[in-house]
């Protein structure tokens, strides 16, 4: 895929994601707020389905949606995603910035939006701030996002288990969320979509302004010019005599 397909590409789905996202907004507005759809439902089968360890196990892995954990995975896309060291840092600060600007932009969103959360009553871990979009499963699956996109490009054919595991991951913290009763489970589909739009428009303008040579690797054989290749097996080609 070229660089042009690929800028396509993302901006298709981020402008999809926006879109949906923009709709299940006005929703969300237009109802003051109030759950929609299965929201009532999943909030009531959550509260009544939490034996002693389901609850620990879900704050464990939604607590890895927020903090520095994010950040260093992020960080870790970035070394991953280029093949030269020293394009490593560059490429770790991109997608640091993508994630911080992310969460800077949702939040900014949900003080406008200002949901009110479920009630307390069914809450099963900490929370804080308004409820659309759910944080947590945007900057989870944002990070998600980073790190299938490094593996993609750095083992498209190897890193197939690992992409699968890391968006199970992304996933699933979004699904903590509802589960511990802190979040309407429309938030978090807020969430995902918020994060498919970001990142979207990231990697449309990383295909659209970053150099082509950024993610290739000019020591790997492959990049070699043709000429390096194939010079040394014809010795004096360039000083033999066209025949009369």
């Amino acid at each position: 895929m070229n660089r042009r397909d690929a800028a396509g590409l993302a901006g298709s789905a981020g402008l999809g994601a926006w879109t949906v996202l923009g709709v299940l907004t006005m929703v969300v507005v237009g109802g003051g707020g109030a759950p929609l759809w299965l929201d009532d439902g999943l909030l009531s089968w959550s509260v009544g389905h939490r034996p002693d360890v389901a609850p620990a196990l879900a704050r464990g892995l939604t607590a890895t949606g927020t903090g520095v954990i994010p950040y260093v995975l992020a960080v870790l896309a970035g070394v991953v995603m280029v093949r030269t060291a020293r394009r490593r840092l560059l490429a770790a600060a991109l997608c640091t910035a993508c994630l911080g600007a992310g969460q800077a932009l949702r939040f900014g969103v949900m003080e406008l939006i200002d949901r009110a959360r479920p009630p307390r009553d069914g809450w099963a871990t900490h929370a804080s701030g308004w409820a659309f979009p759910s944080g947590h499963t945007t900057t989870a699956a944002l990070t998600a996002g980073l790190l299938i996109v490094a593996l993609s490009l750095r083992a498209p054919r190897g890193g197939t288990a690992l992409g699968v595991a890391v968006g199970c991951w992304g996933l699933l913290v979004g699904l903590t969320r509802a589960y511990l009763g802190v979040h309407w489970f429309t938030d978090v589909v807020g969430g995902w979509l918020f994060a498919v739009g970001w990142l979207g428009v990231c990697l449309c303008a990383a295909a659209r302004w970053l150099p082509a040579s950024f993610l290739s690797d000019s020591t790997h054989p492959a990049a070699r010019p043709l000429e390096e290749d194939h010079g040394p097996q014809n010795p004096g080609r360039r000083g033999r005599s066209r025949p009369a």
